[in-house]
Order: C-alpha cells, then structure tokens, then sequence
C-alpha cells in the first residue's frame, strides 16, 4: 500500500494497493498509454493505463528495473493476499486503519527489493 500524495491524486483515493512480480515472470499484452509523473521520493514511475477505459493497469520504476506491479484492483479477485508493507504512512488519512499490515513506514520502504 502506498498512501503518498502523488498516488493518492494518481487513483483518486486514499491509497494505492499493487502486487509486484519479477518482469520475466509477467506477459504484458495489448494497448497501453504511459503516465510518468514526479514521485515523492524524487524516483521516476511510469504508469501504464488502458487508452480505452483509462483503467491503471501496472507499473516499473527506475529504483527496482526487473519488477513490475500490478494493480491489485486489475484482479478483481475479493480473495487477493492481504498487503504485506504499508509506505508513506505520513501522508495517510488519519482514519484510515491499516492494523493488518506487517511493516509500516513513514515515507518509503528502505532501499531493495519489494516482497514478491
């Protein structure tokens, strides 16, 4: 779960939730328009989306090159594992309760790889 200003304005919620995965384990198929924004740990993230339904469909970033994420919600699987690490927890809505997740922090996850 990322709760950082930029994906809160990027999914228009309180937060984002992705899965990653290696890049050679994943088949990305079909059209897709790319969204590159600013973060707020000053790493570049392109977004992919669909050119039809402006869905976000996944994403790779310049600090973690042989991943990818997915959106959690581009399952639509109600079953889908529980989110391991919760970042940027400053930027999070006071209200929000995220009690399940393992590993918090303040701004983002220490440097290496995400869990996959």
């Amino acid at each position: 779960m990322c709760h950082c200003k930029a994906c809160q304005r990027r999914t228009g919620t309180v937060f984002h939730f992705g899965a990653t995965y290696l890049k050679d384990r994943v088949r990305l198929q079909g059209a897709r328009h790319i969204y590159e924004p600013g973060t707020d740990s000053g790493n570049r993230i392109r977004f992919y989306f669909c050119p039809n339904c402006g869905s976000n469909q996944y994403w790779e970033n310049d600090r973690n090159p042989a991943i990818c994420g997915i959106t959690v919600g581009s399952f639509a699987d109600p079953n889908f594992p529980l989110p391991s690490y919760s970042q940027w927890e400053e930027s999070k809505h006071g209200w929000l309760d995220v009690a399940i997740v393992t590993d918090h922090f303040p701004q983002g996850r220490p440097p290496g790889p995400p869990p996959l």
